[in-house]
């Protein structure tokens, strides 16, 4: 049975600004949604602008150990994901996604601010020195640390409040019910993720080259003008915009399913799912509340059935003011349990950005090492070898769409070819893969450093190509596309329909617990290895970094593993309904397809 077409002029799930029904003619679209990737891609060129050579100012200016640099870093890219959760329960309990991004635009734009003034201000750096020369090099004092601080978490709170609803109020400008706009809303995802890597693919090249050849100043400054113009474009599209009603946090609805189920743990189940309490059994009325559809009763997690237990205490005599805290409706369970299967891949995608966050820290250290000219008289910047790492984000995708995807279709018979689980195993297992090769190319580098006796002088420019580096950066960078998409296609279609910007949040968090376990990871390592023999000196010469990735290839082959057991328990959505006859065969095809 295929979706209903909508015909009508008015939308009836969007308002304009003046808070009136949508028009379809003069609202969303495409319009709408350029002015939403045009910011999108200056976020991403901001963050990425900053984090990717964060770790050489961090040595070179602020004269910091490289394994505190590498945790500043990751630790940085944590926080900025870990806030997506908190924004995305400020934009559906309080401010709806429109006002949080642009709020969180403009914390963004104040800590870039700052950032850029701490690196024209003399008195916020430490002064300069030649550690070839055997200077003595004085590391960042107090205030100089704290000024930095407050500029790289203002801008991570900015970064995490706007991206957890960029991507949401860009699909709010297409309506899922119409069937062109629905197809539209597909494509929006995809060039969402073009725009993303082009504001990535910017920011590693003409942005890094100019604050290492022109200034931090510039460079950071580029960043802060980038976001304010992003900005004003964001909110002159204003009266185009479609705005969806304020749903409430799905949090509340997790709460008090597990609140209810754990006051009644000591009551029976009854003998039937029938029995239990559910959205068929709220009277409505004139209530101009839309009706949830009921889902299925699964046998998984029957621990939560009890907080749909209509019990004398939970009883209400009129049933649309049910007390949430003590009864929930049986669709409220199930939508639960739907989160509780997703929690087991959202646990193993983890590691795989535990990987990439390597990329702008350790890679970035070796490359400062490696002889890194083109020709006689260009240098490529150290950071900018993420270059490749994005350059194949750019080719992965394409060759995806237009060569293994017909392929995988004739052999899985699947019409959109790999699964989203499917995607993000591959993207695991080129993970492991650019971790082997990243120890073996350090193994390399080490063995060059001590021909040519370069092991005492960290600022040695070892006689090897930057390009040996190349391996690595491609595989991590094609191991994302595949992890990034399979994760958003997986979080966005297997959770409920009214915890998309939870879902989202949920996702993103696995990039911040990716950055904070390796913080976790390097500190841990920089202990235990001790200062005789560490495998993470702040002499990379001196260092037996290729152990940190043989470890993390290990760590990554075991997760692995869990991964595929996790993959092969899980039952997709679409399926389970299917097998329950709440959705026909042709609409499942066709969600496939989203």
């Amino acid at each position: 049975m295929a979706l209903p077409q909508t015909q009508s002029k008015t939308l009836p799930d969007a308002w304009d600004y003046r808070g009136r029904p949508a028009d379809r003619t003069k609202t969303g679209g495409w319009t709408s949604a350029a002015m939403i990737l045009g910011g999108e891609a200056c976020e991403r060129l901001t963050t990425l602008g900053i984090a990717v050579n964060l770790v050489t100012y961090l040595t070179g200016t602020m004269h910091l150990g490289n394994a505190a640099s590498a945790n500043t870093v990751t630790n940085f890219f944590g926080t900025s994901f870990m806030l997506c959760l908190l924004g995305g329960f400020i934009a559906d309990t309080f401010l709806g996604r429109y006002l949080t991004i642009a709020i969180f635009a403009a914390v963004q734009a104040t800590g870039v601010s700052i950032l850029t003034i701490s690196t024209i201000a003399p008195g916020l750096r430490p002064p300069k020195c030649d550690r070839g020369a055997g200077e003595t090099c004085i590391p960042a004092n107090g205030k100089q640390l704290l000024v930095l601080y407050v500029a790289l978490y203002t801008t991570a709170l900015g970064t995490g409040g706007l991206k957890s609803s960029v991507s949401g109020f860009g699909s709010d400008q297409f309506d899922e019910m119409d069937k062109k706009e629905r197809s539209h809303m597909t494509s929006f995802f995809n060039w969402f993720f073009f725009f993303i890597s082009i504001g990535s693919l910017v920011a590693v090249t003409v942005l890094v080259y100019i604050q290492d050849n022109v200034g931090r100043q510039w460079g950071y400054g580029i960043c802060a003008c980038a976001i304010v113009t992003s900005l004003m474009i964001f909110v002159s599209g204003t009266r185009r915009y479609r705005f969806k009603k304020l749903v409430g946090s799905p949090l509340t609805q997790i709460f008090a399913v597990l609140v209810a189920a754990w006051r009644k743990r000591h009551l029976e189940l009854p003998s039937h799912a029938s029995l239990l309490f559910n959205v068929g059994d709220l009277n409505y009325g004139d209530n101009k509340k839309k009706k949830k559809q009921e889902l299925p009763h699964s046998k998984q997690f029957r621990f939560l059935d009890k907080a749909a237990i209509n019990d004398q205490k939970s009883s209400n005599d009129d049933p649309t003011q049910v007390n949430k805290w003590s009864l929930s409706t049986l669709t409220d369970v199930e939508e639960v349990k739907l989160v509780l299967r997703m929690l087991p891949t959202w646990a193993t995608t983890i590691m795989f950005w535990t990987i990439y966050a390597q990329m702008s820290t350790f890679s970035v250290s070796q490359a400062t090492t490696m002889d890194r000219h083109i020709g006689r008289s260009f240098e490529i910047p150290a950071a900018s070898m993420t270059a490749f790492f994005v350059g194949s984000i750019l080719v992965t995708v394409p060759i995806y769409d237009r060569a293994v995807v017909p392929v995988t279709r004739r052999l899985l018979r699947n019409p959109q070819g790999l699964t989203p689980l499917q995607r993000i195993g591959v993207g695991l297992v080129l993970s492991i893969l650019a971790m082997v090769a990243a120890a073996l190319t350090e193994v390399r580098r080490l063995h060059v450093v001590r021909d040519h006796g370069l092991a005492d002088n960290p600022e040695a420019h070892v006689p090897m190509s930057v390009f040996w580096l190349i391996p690595q950066f491609l595989l991590v960078g094609s191991g994302e596309a595949f992890t990034y998409i399979g994760q958003l296609a997986f979080f966005l279609r297997e959770c409920p329909k009214g915890m998309k910007t939870m879902s989202t949040g949920l996702f993103l968090s696995t990039l911040s617990l990716g950055s904070f376990f390796s913080s976790v990871l390097v500190t841990i390592v920089h202990k235990v290895t001790g200062h005789k023999k560490p495998w993470l000196a702040d002499n990379l010469n001196k260092g037996r970094l290729y152990d940190f990735y043989w470890l993390l290839a290990i760590l990554s082959s075991i997760n692995f593993v869990i991964f595929l057991v996790c993959a092969k328990w899980y039952v997709y959505k679409e399926k389970r309904l299917a097998e329950e006859g709440l959705i026909e065969l042709e609409e499942l095809e066709l969600s496939s397809h989203g």
